[in-house]
């Protein structure tokens, strides 16, 4: 994973003008992921993709040889108002996959499958991996895991099996949870090389209503070269990346 950012729970009043949001950007090399939990963002790019991304969807855009896209607040959410709450995380590419043609995928709230993971009511909603044999919709370059996980009830634990040779990290949605020996608290984020540690994540919730998002996936062990909106190996493939997007060679 290259970048996770998150927009914590903010309310919005109602906006007739111009809904807010990102204008055109470009990408190359990499992927985006945004994750929905509440409110909605309206999506275009250049390779003809267009959605709304509603509360508990996912959109999963492969950048890879390039792309333009934008994002902005929908019609309905600008209109009404509300409260928005969003994650986006950027993944790597490996070397040979850096170049591919862009992908979207709309992963739907409905489409997620979510799994009762045994104690007092504690749930995971897999949205890429696997877990407990259960298998997550997003089409992915390398191994990768993603998974929303709800802690409703403190004193609850909880050991999730994650791979071993996988990178993870772990972000505290809400609420206060101890991971293996050290607590976290709201927007607390633990790095965990996995190869270094044991192939179970140790929970305990500490406050009711927790949740955390556990994401990482195979190490990629391959240089990075990166400007802005370009992921690359090379300084060479980056200025490489410059020049195609001002010549109009990534997308309009």
């Amino acid at each position: 994973m290259l970048m996770f950012d998150y927009a914590a729970p903010k309310e919005f009043a109602p906006r007739k003008k111009q809904p807010l949001g990102v204008g055109q950007h470009p990408h190359r090399g990499f992927e985006t992921v945004t994750i929905a939990f509440q409110g909605e963002v309206e999506h275009h790019d250049s390779n003809g993709g267009h959605d709304i991304i509603k509360e508990g969807d996912t959109q999963w855009m492969t950048a890879g040889r390039g792309i333009i896209h934008q994002e902005y607040h929908s019609k309905k959410f600008s209109d009404e108002g509300g409260t928005f709450e969003m994650a986006q995380l950027w993944v790597n590419l490996p070397k040979k996959y850096k170049m591919v043609k862009p992908r979207y995928q709309a992963i739907t709230n409905a489409k997620v499958p979510t799994i009762d993971l045994g104690i007092d009511g504690a749930t995971a909603r897999i949205i890429a991996g696997s877990l407990h044999d259960t298998k997550g919709p997003a089409k992915t370059y390398s191994p990768i895991n993603l998974w929303d996980v709800s802690l409703p009830k403190k004193g609850s634990t909880l050991e999730i099996p994650y791979p071993k040779d996988h990178a993870c990290i772990v972000f505290v949605r809400r609420g206060t949870v101890m991971l293996n020996d050290k607590k976290l608290g709201p927007q607390d984020v633990a790095l965990l090389n996995n190869g270094e540690a044991a192939d179970t994540l140790l929970l305990q919730v500490l406050q009711d209503n927790s949740a955390v998002l556990i994401m990482g996936g195979e190490i990629i062990d391959e240089p990075i070269a990166n400007m802005g909106p370009f992921v690359m190996n090379t300084d060479i493939e980056i200025q490489q990346a410059v020049q195609d997007f001002q010549n109009g060679r990534i997308g309009r």
